[in-house]
């Protein structure tokens, strides 16, 4: 019979993880992971923004098409101010715009009232504004502003609707003009 000796490792061969190569490891994974989540985070925040700007977009460019469907079938203009606009309709209602300013936890809005029914066209609506025009009869197209509801021929607005992410004001839709002529009066 033979007898073999059992095979003896030495204690150097024996390999393990130290508790400073768990340290560094544990270091390098967390920065890894911290990386990853903040990458995560801003491309979130860029998806929600991009999703909030598209959006606004849509929404201003649904209000503008109303609004300028509407105005160029009105009769006439019958009152004015910078934040409100009153018609006369072509079927002799009053038509109404009305722009409420943002106050407190309430957000800004541009509102279209008619036969008691109001519906709203623009909300989160930081800022809007109306203006009148007059055209004087020349062979140019030059508009001019005035004060005279019966020579007015040309309403002009602008308007600034944001959104926020994370409590944020992020996304700002700040080129929203518009020029629209009145065509029957």
């Amino acid at each position: 019979m033979i007898c073999l000796k059992p095979h003896l490792t030495p204690r150097t061969k024996a390999r393990g993880f130290t508790l400073m190569e768990v340290l560094i490891m544990s270091a390098i994974a967390t920065v890894v992971i911290a990386a990853v989540m903040i990458f995560t985070l801003f491309a979130t925040r860029s998806f929600i923004a991009l999703g909030n700007y598209n959006d606004l977009d849509k929404t201003s460019r649904n209000a503008l098409d109303r609004l300028s469907r509407e105005i160029r079938q009105t009769d006439a203009l019958t009152a004015y101010t910078t934040n409100q606009l009153t018609f006369r309709d072509y079927d002799g209602a009053t038509l109404i715009y009305k722009w409420t300013p943002p106050s407190g936890s309430t957000v800004g809005r541009l509102d279209r009232i008619k036969n008691s029914t109001t519906t709203t066209l623009l909300t989160q609506c930081d800022f809007l504004n109306f203006g009148i025009s007059q055209r004087n009869p020349s062979n140019g197209f030059a508009f001019y502003p005035t004060t005279n509801l019966s020579s007015v021929k040309l309403i002009d607005m602008n308007w600034r609707c944001s959104r926020k992410i994370l409590q944020l004001k992020v996304n700002i839709e700040s080129v929203q003009t518009a020029k629209i002529v009145m065509r029957n009066h």
